[in-house]
């Protein structure tokens, strides 16, 4: 068994913003394992700035994967606990060598057979592009979007007024992704606000790391929030079950690369469910390598709620895909 990587910078079709700043471009570090004349690709998706694993020594660490890829799993997923990147992207080129053709889990889904029901997600940007954006995923079907909010939040509110004028809860499911944007006292008056416009959840109304604020405001919230960045870096078991029995949020949002791939993922499920906690998978701005992975992973949990997959759509030179949006529908299409 042999292995290599090689990085790979993805370009951003316009700037995109978040309350973290525009992004221009994105850059992800590809895997291959190779054994017996087949090939096995995976995708270690580090988003710098926000990943556990963004540190100097990334690539001595990849580098590192590749010169002993034939020790065992287990070995090497405890030699990577802090590097949850890389570990996603072993998983995928794992997977992928077993199965081959661009397939990580095969089934129904792989087989064009059936499709997950996504979110539409709207980019930050003046009113005009999000409303442009907010246009362009009603027209195309789809009935649960997801704004991210944090910058303006007047004109983010507004916004979301006027869509809660022409379209019911029953007619449109609103989620809202503050990425951290507001503090403790502008969070309170935020929930309400969005509780009256009958707001599906918000993601991270408050920075990470405040445990004690984010469980009050957990307890008393009249919108219902769900843990994002709150997950990244929690990589011992214990500590996940304290962050979710002390916070107790009614869902937390998975985004493999950033949680421990697809083991890190299934961890963080069945702790949830144990505590009657909610969850849903997202992806990261991976390319269409380790969103087609999370796509096919995220068909196997059998969540019926709109997952936040995207379709690849916001890079100029991303790498083909098998992924095919349908209005709100991903497909598989080989």
């Amino acid at each position: 068994m042999e292995a290599k990587y090689s990085k790979y910078v993805l370009e951003f079709k316009r700037p995109s913003g978040t309350s973290r700043g525009v992004l221009l471009e994105k850059e992800t570090f590809i895997l291959e394992i190779s054994e017996a004349g087949k090939k096995g690709t995976g995708e270690c998706a580090i988003f710098r700035g926000l990943s556990f694993d963004d540190r100097p020594d990334y690539e001595e660490k990849l580098k590192w994967l590749c010169d002993h890829i034939e020790q065992s799993p287990d070995h090497l997923k405890e030699e990577l606990k802090e590097f949850p990147s890389i570990w996603f992207g072993y998983e995928q080129a794992v997977l992928n060598l077993k199965h081959g053709d661009h397939l990580y889990f095969p089934g129904e889904f792989t087989d064009g057979k059936s499709a997950i029901t996504i979110n539409g997600l709207i980019w930050m940007g003046d009113i005009g592009y999000m409303e442009e954006q907010i246009r362009e995923k009603l027209e195309k079907g789809f009935h649960c979007i997801k704004l991210k909010i944090g910058v303006n939040w007047k004109e983010e509110h507004s916004i979301l007024q006027k869509l809660r004028e022409k379209f019911s809860k029953d007619q449109l499911e609103l989620r809202v992704d503050a990425n951290g944007g507001f503090n403790r006292g502008e969070a309170v008056v935020v929930l309400q606000q969005l509780a009256d416009l009958n707001i599906h959840s918000i993601e991270q109304p408050i920075k990470a790391g405040n445990w004690n604020d984010m469980a009050e405001l957990c307890a008393v919230t009249p919108t219902p929030i769900a843990l994002d960045e709150e997950l990244i870096g929690i990589i011992d078991s214990e500590e996940k079950k304290k962050l979710l029995k002390t916070i107790q949020p009614q869902y937390i949002i998975l985004k493999p690369a950033l949680v421990g791939g697809f083991a890190g993922s299934d961890e963080w499920i069945a702790l949830a469910e144990a505590q009657n906690i909610g969850w849903w998978i997202t992806s990261a701005l991976e390319s269409n390598i380790g969103l087609n992975a999370i796509a096919q992973y995220t068909f196997t949990k059998n969540n019926p709620m709109p997952q936040g997959l995207g379709t690849g759509a916001l890079f100029v030179n991303n790498f083909e895909s098998s992924l095919e949006l349908s209005n709100e529908l991903l497909w598989f299409r080989k």
